[in-house]
């Protein structure tokens, strides 16, 4: 049924119509004419009319009381966060390969989905668990309404548990875990015949522990957010040429950072099962030794190293004072030098740093 206008002579009449089918057609017939529409619409009474209807309409009482802004929102869920990266997770086939490892477990929740509720958080809030079982409410996630804060805890302690198959497989006092594994099959479903990893990016960072935190590798070292009075853990991240994250280490609080460099090298070999790697670090990964070991038969690393032009004499003594060798430019302000050291392409390490 609908409302329609019917024009006789000079004024406009409201009827009320209906449509049925007969034999195939369909045809229209008056329930009620209800008046003429300009005195309905003076006197108030069309307002009246639908406004006594209304009430037995559900759907239309909600929308009419939100127009009159008599409703409050009981939540608000943003959906967007879903849509993008949830279309992503699902192309990188994150959420079958944590099936895969979780095959001989049996949890009584969804581990995938806590983990995508943990990494969707931290994508744009970058808080703790708690922060992300609270902040959950704010974003639909489908999959994730059920989970509670312990579930989120034992999804991350899955991700740290380390390889009962691999005791014997550690870098730097840090096991071989789940977490490593997943890392592995990211890069092996894109790997093809002709994968190498021909350039890696690397540094490191400290994140501190609040409380009771880091028994297991948490230790005071050289805090980088200039917190030494908190245990911290050093977190080493490694990513391709492309921007692909390759893997992400984690080490006691006082590993330095020099020393975090050639582990790193041969477990990229160990993990990715590549040969050639070219690594690009920044100057705090320099030492003599470390220099030593990479163009070293072993090792027969190509790499790229930050290093303070005038403040290190190896760099001042053997490339300022030779100036046909390197070329001058400006970054940010700075005055930048690259230099290229005459060897053999399989054996040519760079070395790049700013003028002081």
């Amino acid at each position: 049924m609908y409302f329609r206008v019917k024009r006789t002579g000079d004024y406009a009449y409201l009827q009320i119509v209906e449509s049925f089918r007969e034999n195939g057609q369909v045809h229209q017939r008056v329930l009620s004419t209800v008046g003429r529409l300009d005195t309905l619409q003076a006197t108030g009474q069309l307002d009246t009319l639908m406004r006594s209807g209304l009430r037995f309409c559900e759907k239309l009482t909600v929308i009419d009381a939100h127009a009159a802004g008599q409703t409050e929102p009981v939540q608000v869920q943003r959906v967007g966060p879903d849509l993008v990266f949830g279309r992503l997770w699902e192309t990188l086939q994150l959420g079958t390969i944590l099936q895969r490892a979780l095959q001989s477990r049996r949890y009584e929740f969804d581990v995938e989905r806590a983990v995508y509720l943990t990494v969707m958080h931290r994508l744009f809030a970058s808080g703790s668990d708690r922060a992300a079982e609270r902040g959950r409410e704010a974003y639909r996630l489908p999959g994730t309404e059920t989970l509670e804060l312990h579930h989120l805890y034992r999804a991350m302690a899955f991700l740290g548990e380390p390889l009962k198959d691999q005791p014997g497989a550690r870098i730097l006092d840090t096991p071989r875990c789940t977490k490593d594994w997943i890392e592995e099959a990211l890069f092996e479903q894109r790997r093809d015949l002709f994968s190498e990893i021909d350039l890696v990016f690397f540094d490191t960072t400290s994140i501190y522990f609040e409380g009771e935190g880091g028994q297991e590798i948490g230790r005071h070292g050289k805090s980088k957010d200039h917190r030494p009075d908190l245990k911290q853990m050093v977190v080493g991240l490694a990513l391709d040429l492309h921007g692909w994250p390759l893997c992400c280490e984690l080490w006691p609080g006082n590993t330095a950072d020099v020393t975090t460099l050639l582990p790193v090298v041969n477990r990229l070999r160990q993990r990715f099962r590549v040969r050639r790697v070219c690594l690009v670090a920044d100057r705090g990964m320099i030492s003599a030794k470390t220099i030593t070991a990479l163009e070293s038969e072993e090792m027969d690393c190509d790499y790229i190293l930050g290093a303070r032009m005038r403040s290190v004499k190896e760099v001042r003594d053997r490339v300022l004072a030779d100036r046909g060798r390197y070329q001058a430019g400006t970054e940010n302000g700075q005055r930048s030098f690259a230099v290229e050291s005459q060897r053999s392409f399989h054996r040519r390490p760079t070395l790049c740093g700013l003028l002081e």
